[in-house]
């Protein structure tokens, strides 16, 4: 993991590269993006996830939070929110493990009241099922290597 002094000088990084500085796979990252509001690249115009400065440098406190200090998701939300209340678990997985269990958890589905266009709406539940093809993809190699 690089020091958060030492980001390139850039205003905005690809996920490859963020997924290098902050030292985890990008499908980690993508989950993080669901988990932690302060976390939001924009797209690209080719639909790529272009993350800021401030992203990176919140996704090194998540990291650090959930690697280092032994948070779980949820204590590590109430730290960025600035609530000093939540501390880590004493047998929490992270911790002992250095895997993050919430990560193994299938995403969260919540459905839309508008129903997508019929050209726009293909396109788009086929980019998010190729998303999540690619994620799941990622996980069992994890988990067989």
């Amino acid at each position: 993991m690089t020091d958060r002094g030492a980001l390139p000088p850039k205003l905005y990084f690809r996920i490859g590269e963020v997924a290098g500085l902050v030292g985890v796979e990008p499908h980690v990252l993508r989950y993080w993006e669901r988990e932690f509001r302060s976390i939001r690249p924009t797209k690209s115009a080719k639909g790529q996830r272009v993350y800021s400065r401030r992203d990176v440098e919140n996704l090194m406190k998540v990291r650090e939070l959930l690697y280092t200090e032994g948070f779980t998701i949820a204590g590590a939300r109430k730290q960025l929110s600035g609530s000093r209340s939540a501390a880590p678990l004493a047998g929490d997985e992270t911790a002992e493990t250095g895997v993050e269990a919430a990560a193994i958890v299938a995403p969260e589905v919540v459905p839309t009241t508008d129903p997508p266009s019929v050209d726009g709406g293909r396109a788009h539940v086929s980019s998010q099922l190729r998303e999540l093809r690619d994620e799941l993809q990622a996980f069992l190699a994890e988990l067989g290597g």
